[in-house]
């Protein structure tokens, strides 16, 4: 058999066709598994434990410092649909891209930015803030804000956008 330039080339050709159509088979064929077996490790990587957490008893002292100066904050519950954290303080009218975020006042009276409007806050109340809406710039008028915040799904790290 003689080969010439011509044979060589269909020949590769043939050859790399071969191996990406087999990749491409492959890939198929252990997609569906990897996606399991990965989804059984996610899904696992942080359970639920049963506890119970007496938020009146925690003090702005107990919280750790964040990168705003007048805001402190805990994580107290992490899962892998949402977080919910105990915040004291304040932060700049800030925006956040992928995460949906609910607070509950537990203390404090003042005012705070959700969207374009001021609104009053009290303890009892609930603010529903869907990603993408600016919010806080809070103006205490008794007693500083400490507040329950849930964040749908985790916010991820840079997910804040600080807005004037």
């Amino acid at each position: 058999m003689r080969f010439t330039a011509t044979t060589l080339v269909k020949s590769k050709a043939t050859l790399t066709t071969l191996a990406i159509s087999a990749a491409f088979c492959a890939g198929l064929a252990i997609s569906p598994a990897t996606e399991h077996v990965l989804s059984l490790a996610h899904a696992q990587a942080v359970p639920l434990v049963a506890s119970v957490i007496d938020i009146d008893s925690i003090k702005e002292a107990d919280l750790p410092t964040t990168p705003n100066p007048d805001l402190r904050a805990k994580t107290l519950v992490v899962t892998d649909n949402a977080t919910l954290g105990v915040q004291m303080g304040n932060v700049g009218k800030h925006f956040h891209s992928k995460s949906d975020e609910i607070q509950y006042i537990v203390e404090g009276t003042g005012t705070a930015w959700l969207g374009d409007k001021k609104i009053d806050l009290k303890p009892g109340m609930l603010i529903v803030i869907p990603k993408g809406t600016a919010h806080a710039g809070t103006v205490e008028t008794t007693g500083r804000f400490k507040a329950i915040a849930i964040k749908i799904p985790p916010q991820m790290s840079g997910d804040t956008t600080f807005v004037q």
